[in-house]
């Protein structure tokens, strides 16, 4: 650059940042294009959340930190669309590690996501090292298998250098990865370019409030409210409350709910569980092998 135009520019009057195109600002949330360029996405499913989403979902290659009070709580309501999509897109596994229940695999299948694609691993007490590394070996391994479309892994006890780890994982081998973990970790510093805080909406049983707590850009003020059952679930309980509420209007009693039987539980032998045997459903079911 020339003298000359080295002075024009010290004289100018500043005038804000200069915008250039792929090019994003820490004050501004990356846009589509300039998140395109450095990193691919995966829509999360959820329009409202993309919205909010640098790139528009969620990050391929990169560690997604997902907090919340209960472990398995709308998990599957959040990620479910993603991976739907995901796999019918690319081949793949889908790896659970360490999940606190079994997945329903009707609800998933009806939900377009195949069972067969999905691979649980679940870490045993008695393993060297103890259950968390031997869920933060399992994670790191998976993530560096080439068959392998996407993880998602509940460590709740993992330290920022392990997830720092899983990062550059996730990186090399440019795949998705979830981590779930208890809600007062979002104190910690994480390697995580994404983190979620996700909890119950008190005025909508069947919602979610997603709250960004970090992203490429400036932090989310509000939370995005997302539904937290499916759709057809929520217009039968909408359907339900109008006509309740027709009822009680016209001074007509309104009828209870018919109570539901649940049926016992399996037997189970005295040592399936502890032989590994018995799984524990998220429906508090315990499912026995025809072979036990």
């Amino acid at each position: 650059m020339s003298a000359l135009s080295i002075a024009s520019l010290r004289g100018a009057p500043a005038k804000g940042p200069v915008q250039l195109p792929g090019v994003w600002l820490g004050n501004q949330l990356c846009d589509a294009m300039a998140c395109a360029s450095a990193q691919a996405t995966q829509p999360t499913g959820h329009a409202a959340l993309d919205a909010q989403l640098p790139g528009g979902g969620w990050p391929v290659g990169a560690l997604t930190e997902v907090l919340q009070p209960e472990p398995s709580r709308h998990a599957w309501q959040l990620l479910q669309p993603a991976l739907a999509q995901a796999t019918a897109a690319r081949p793949g596994a889908v790896v659970l590690v360490a999940p606190p229940f079994e997945p329903f695999a009707p609800a998933l299948q009806a939900a377009g996501l195949p069972p067969g694609r999905l691979c649980m691993v679940q870490p045993g007490p008695t393993q060297a090292g103890g259950r968390a590394t031997a869920a933060l070996w399992a994670t790191e391994q998976a993530l560096r298998c080439r068959d392998v479309l996407a993880v998602v892994a509940w460590l709740p006890q993992a330290l920022p250098e392990q997830l720092r780890r899983l990062q550059l994982a996730a990186a090399h081998m440019g795949q998705l990865l979830w981590v779930l973990r208890p809600a007062h970790a979002r104190q910690q510093a994480s390697p995580a370019p994404l983190r979620l805080w996700v909890q119950g909406d008190a005025s909508a049983p069947l919602a979610m409030q997603v709250q960004v707590l970090k992203r490429r850009g400036p932090p989310l003020a509000q939370p995005v409210v997302l539904p937290g059952g499916s759709a057809r679930l929520v217009q039968v309980l909408a359907a339900a409350a109008a006509r309740s509420q027709q009822r009680r209007g016209q001074g007509l009693p309104v009828q209870a709910a018919t109570p539901l039987k649940v049926p016992p539980k399996m037997p189970v032998p005295g040592n399936a569980v502890a032989a590994g045997k018995g799984v524990v459903h998220a429906l508090d079911r315990v499912a026995v092998p025809a072979a036990a």
